[in-house]
């Protein structure tokens, strides 16, 4: 018996319950002081790169540290030796996401991680739909299973109602028939319900409940929703099917991660300006510097330090693996509070008011993935369809994925292939074999989209095309669209 994590789980639940005054902007200090102290993987690094712990006293030092990521660090090493000790036995939980072969990549995790995301759907449930003074039904529609979005929701909505937060959890996962079932017998009896899972899906149910007669407008819905970057319109367009009278404050989009849990959420003030950004596209590319809109939330730098490197984030959290400055190629970039509310006024524009917390902004990882329901469709998993035979003589390799909304909001995974000069492809054949590579080697993509949706749209363009291939050009196999 571990008396030692007795105490770590009392403190934890005592901060928890009765919120201690935030940690300074030492913790990050002390934090990679502990990590260099007690994970062989870290040492290991720093010894690799000549650094001695005891030299990193400030800030400036600390940002000198080499940066982390997947290949660089969590592959090198055996799993205990990336844990504290060296052993996975201070974690009673593991997640799992796909990597880019359909190899998964180990979270570890423990239940003060659990109470430390917590924090963040207190923010979201509590500050934002007033689940500490309304009965709320709690509907988990992320998949259930070694992933990290259900279980893990599923504990941090707990976590509130142990609080004393008059919510309930309901659990189908991403089962739409069974949500469908226990809704119109357990809504009833509560003053609002929430649907939390990632956008399309929530959609998808939003839609078939229409379709079966369901009475959304009745159950006071709020959605939380998360791995997507969905545009205003959608907001609009399911607040109106769901009988959401105000989308800002009733729909909140969280900046979760398998590596480190939530990093961010979304409030009204984020919403507000983003959807403000939204009808200023020359002001969104001002701030922004890109064309697109990201998704854009509030983040506790008492919790997640955030810092930014040749576009795309990175950021320091303690978890099951402790993480040091690690990059995790989401583009990017933070803003001040004041700063970005300052800019805003300067336009004449006042957001909502909510929590006086930084912002970070992402536009996801174009070079690398298209998210799709929340699975990460690689390119590495495409080109094994592509290379079966009867299809790989028929066309060049090359390939564009996007995932594109259609003119009912819906998602749709889109890839555009370059067919052979003087050959002939057939876009069914192609559909069906990056399905079915994508069900083999992807297990995220099997568990998370509906099996309604998991036949990709081909689109085939010829060899060159100037738009999708342009000759004399570094390829790129994402889109965003």
């Amino acid at each position: 018996m571990d008396s030692s994590r007795q105490t770590r789980v009392r403190q934890a639940f005592d901060d928890f319950f009765a919120p201690t005054e935030p940690r300074s902007g030492s913790w990050v200090l002390d934090l990679f002081q502990h990590t260099a102290q007690t994970v062989p993987a870290y040492g290991k690094l720093l010894q690799e790169n000549g650094i001695d712990p005891a030299t990193i006293t400030t800030f400036e030092d600390f940002q000198r540290l080499p940066l982390l990521d997947k290949a660089n660090y969590h592959e090198r090493h055996p799993l205990p030796e990336l844990c504290r000790d060296g052993a996975l036995s201070g974690c009673d939980m593991i997640a799992v996401s796909s990597g880019s072969s359909g190899r998964p990549t180990i979270w570890p995790r423990s239940l003060e991680d659990e109470l430390h995301v917590a924090r963040r759907f207190e923010q979201v449930l509590v500050d934002g739909f007033g689940a500490d003074r309304r009965s709320s039904l709690a509907v988990v529609c992320f998949p259930l299973g070694t992933w990290v979005g259900g279980l893990f929701t599923q504990a941090c909505v707990r976590h509130l109602a142990a609080k004393g937060c008059p919510i309930t959890v309901v659990a189908p996962g991403n089962n739409k028939a069974e949500i469908l079932r226990v809704l119109p017998e357990l809504a009833p009896h509560f003053e609002q319900v929430v649907l939390l899972g990632y956008p399309p899906f929530v959609k998808d149910v939003v839609d078939t409940g229409l379709a079966e007669g369901v009475d959304w407008p009745s159950f006071v819905i709020k959605l939380v929703l998360a791995g997507e970057v969905f545009s205003e319109q959608w907001r609009d367009l399911v607040a109106q099917r769901a009988g959401i009278a105000d989308p800002v404050r009733d729909i909140a989009s969280l900046y979760g991660t398998a590596d480190s849990g939530v990093l961010g959420n979304e409030t009204a003030v984020s919403t507000g300006i983003r959807r403000f950004f939204a009808i200023r596209p020359d002001l969104a590319r001002e701030v922004f510097g890109d064309a697109r809109l990201p998704t854009l939330v509030q983040y506790d730098p008492a919790s997640r330090f955030f810092e930014v490197h040749d576009g795309t984030l990175v950021f320091t959290a303690d978890g099951g693996i402790p993480l040091i400055r690690y990059r995790i190629a989401d583009e990017g970039g933070i803003f001040g509070h004041a700063e970005l509310l300052e800019f805003c006024a300067g336009h004449g524009f006042t957001p909502p008011p909510g929590p006086e917390l930084p912002f970070v902004y992402l536009f996801g990882r174009s070079l690398f993935t298209v998210s799709f329901f929340g699975a990460n469709v690689y390119p590495e998993n495409v080109t094994v369809g592509l290379e079966q035979p009867g299809i790989s003589d028929t066309v060049t390799g090359k390939f564009v994925i996007e995932s594109v909304e259609d003119a009912d909001r819906d998602r749709l995974l889109r890839i555009t292939v370059e067919t052979a000069p003087g050959r002939t492809a057939d876009a069914t054949a192609i559909a069906e074999s990056v399905r079915d590579q994508l069900l083999r080697l992807n297990s995220e993509f099997a568990h998370y989209v509906p099996a309604g949706r998991q036949l990709p749209e081909v689109v085939l363009r010829p060899s060159g095309d100037p738009e999708y291939f342009p000759v004399g050009v570094k390829h790129r196999y994402t889109r965003r669209s």
